[in-house]
């Protein structure tokens, strides 16, 4: 699936929401998590992430009883948003039921955790620091 066919099941995702979805978004949205802005079925390449926070690169996913038999797709998908330097923390949709405040603090403390890879742009600037040392 690609461009406004992904566009457009991201947003028929946002308007036909889990419980569990709901209840998280109650927390991350308007930035009320730290000043964070969180987006809702964000679209990534060929994937949409339940939530993100571009800023900080970091890719949050509700996990439900269908993830259990999904892991190969979910671990595909893990290293696809790791690729594009996103850090992904996998959330199981009870956990959101059972104790909001502490998948909140979970999220908060990965806010704080430096993404999986270096910005390839990052990579660049280091390497020409490095040739114009050499001159």
């Amino acid at each position: 699936m690609k461009g406004k066919a992904l566009k457009g099941l991201a947003r028929s995702l946002r308007h036909h929401q889990t419980e569990a979805e709901k209840t998280l978004w109650k927390h991350l949205r308007s930035r009320q998590l730290q000043g964070m802005k969180f987006r809702r079925q964000q679209p990534f390449g060929p994937y949409i992430a339940d939530f993100c926070s571009l800023e900080n690169k970091l890719v949050v996913e509700l996990d439900g009883g269908q993830h259990a038999e999904a892991q190969e797709k979910d671990a595909k998908r893990t290293k696809y948003l790791e690729q594009q330097g996103y850090r992904v923390i996998r959330i199981w949709d009870h956990e959101v039921f059972a104790n909001v405040t502490a998948v909140l603090e979970y999220i908060q403390k990965s806010l704080e955790a430096p993404s999986p890879q270096p910005s390839p742009l990052e990579g660049e600037g280091a390497k020409r620091k490095k040739d114009l040392n050499r001159i």
